[in-house]
């Protein structure tokens, strides 16, 4: 494991945003959901590909809140311009359990 200074964590903007709506992404490579996600002001909504499919169904993620990293470039995934980066953890056989706060705070609100 690589240690990393303090100043390399607060670099990284994990945030907390809202998802406003969820799709399917069949022009993936993996099995994967075509998200937007609020984040309140200044960020507002940003959209992300994740995937989330094994544990999640796409109704089931609108209104939920998720954990995001908010400073990446964004990065192309097939048709879609992946603006932030959705966290998690990977289980067994590869799903993905959704990193999220246990009670509700504030879209926009950083990991301290």
């Amino acid at each position: 494991m690589t240690e990393i200074s303090w100043n390399d964590f607060e670099a990284v903007e994990l945030r907390v945003g809202t998802i406003i709506e969820a799709e399917d992404f069949p022009e993936a490579r993996r099995p994967a959901y075509k998200l937007k996600i609020d984040f309140g002001e200044p960020i507002g909504i940003k959209k992300s590909s994740a995937q989330i499919t094994k544990l999640y169904k796409r109704e089931e993620l609108v209104g939920r809140q998720i954990v995001a990293v908010t400073n990446f470039p964004p990065k192309q995934i097939g048709p879609i311009r992946s603006e932030v980066l959705v966290t998690g953890f990977i289980g067994e056989e590869g799903a993905v359990t959704l990193a999220v706060p246990d009670k509700p705070v504030p879209n926009g609100s950083r990991l301290a």
